[in-house]
């Protein structure tokens, strides 16, 4: 008997999942979440899933809760008799606590994956994390997706006159220089220092802007201080106009205000957190990459073309 697909969504992760099982062509499986009177809750699902692969699809972002709800899916998946368990997170919340950036600090991307694999997940699929070396805290498969796929092509059509990648931190320019080299534009890289987190102390532009169409180039949008700095910066010393691409819209605090206010033209985004898209904001789709990796995974086929320019970049 052939093994079967259910692919289930958290509350976080619904209108993607939607639109995924739409490209997939299947329906998103049933399953509740009951809600107790003190913030407790429990996930069950209403449709049998023994001896089936089970897609359970949650971003980890804040609050905790999201983080949670997907681990108790996944436990309740396993008890279930679901024959594999394959966490779907389009945005793997907590990878910026990828190292010991100071003493006496926690390894949180770590310790989300002992979590997971402690829940009892038997794969991981995700998307640009923000270090590469995460996939190698644990000891099941890890599928890392790039966005890049989905960035390229839409820059291709812009035909802009003079485009040259940027990097908003010295952190990102390996991201930044292998769209360049894929583009085959010029690269600037800009200098930061941060005295604490979300907070820029000084900004400086290496390399020459002036008349160049700009497209900066980052995992994550946060508060949005660095990549508006970086555009209003850059405007300043002669640019010609400054995009942002970025796969994951955290867009915290003020964020969507300062980029409206800012020098920016546009800034690109995928649907890997749930954002409207504004006269400045542009969203595009993750569904279809995520449709086709699950259908391969399930067919045990490769996923390799998902690593190949322009896709890995």
């Amino acid at each position: 008997m052939a093994t079967e697909v259910n692919i289930f969504s958290g509350d976080a992760t619904k209108y993607l999942a939607e639109k995924i099982t739409k490209c997939y062509g299947t329906g998103l499986g049933n399953v509740t979440i009951s809600h107790f009177k003190d913030g407790e809750y429990q996930p069950s699902f209403e449709q049998t899933i023994r001896g089936n692969d089970v897609f359970l699809l949650q971003s980890t972002n804040p609050p905790a809760d999201n983080l949670f709800e997907l681990l108790l899916l996944i436990d309740a998946a396993k008890r279930a008799s679901a024959k594999r368990v394959v966490a779907l997170i389009p945005y793997f919340g907590f990878a910026r606590q990828d190292r010991k950036d100071k003493p006496r600090v926690s390894i949180g991307a770590k310790l989300i994956t002992n979590l997971l694999v402690a829940a009892g997940v038997d794969r991981i699929i995700t998307m640009d994390l923000h270090s590469d070396q995460i996939q190698g805290f644990v000891d099941i498969p890890v599928d890392h997706m790039y966005a890049s796929s989905i960035f390229v092509p839409y820059l291709k059509k812009l035909d802009l006159p003079n485009p040259t990648m940027a990097s908003p931190d010295t952190g990102g320019t390996k991201r930044a220089a292998a769209y360049a080299k894929f583009l085959e534009t010029d690269l600037v890289i800009c200098f930061k220092q941060r005295p604490r987190p979300n907070e820029i102390g000084s900004l400086r532009i290496i390399g020459d802007v002036k008349g160049k169409d700009i497209v900066l180039v980052d995992d994550i949008i946060d508060t949005a201080g660095t990549i508006t700095h970086a555009a209003d910066l850059m405007m300043e010393e002669g640019a010609n106009s400054v995009r942002a691409i970025c796969t994951h819209p955290v867009f915290s605090a003020d964020a969507c205000s300062r980029i409206e206010k800012s020098a920016l033209t546009e800034v690109l985004v995928t649907d890997t957190l749930p954002r409207k898209a504004t006269e400045k904001i542009t969203i595009l789709s993750t569904a279809a990459i995520f449709a086709d990796v699950i259908r391969r995974v399930h067919k045990n086929k490769s996923i390799s073309t998902h690593f190949e320019f322009p896709t890995i970049l």
